[in-house]
């Protein structure tokens, strides 16, 4: 009778420490995926700042390749419109400056 208690504990230690190291690796498991999880984040987000980065870059490319291929009028009067919203921008910062 002895032996078989003994047998039963040893069997049921067995059973306990199997399902200590399945937990312990599904530990494991769960950690590394989320640190993959993690990885792939952050690789679309650096990936979403490449792409706004070269969206930018582009714009500013079709803006300088756009002004380059005005014809000489247009380019006056794009300098004239800028020049005309500086001195209105003045104007009116000083009319404020005045008024204060």
């Amino acid at each position: 009778m002895y032996i078989y208690i003994y047998v039963e504990r040893e069997r049921e230690r067995e059973r306990e420490r199997e399902g200590e190291e399945r937990e312990r690796e599904r530990g494991e498991r769960d950690r590394e995926r989320e640190r993959e999880r993690e990885r792939a984040r952050e690789k679309s987000r650096e990936l979403e700042r490449e792409i706004e980065s070269a969206r930018a870059l582009a714009i500013e490319r079709e803006r300088a390749r756009s002004l380059s291929r005005a014809t000489p009028s247009r380019r006056r009067s794009v300098y004239r419109l800028a020049s005309s919203i500086a001195s209105d921008s003045r104007r009116i910062s000083g009319e404020r400056e005045r008024e204060r």
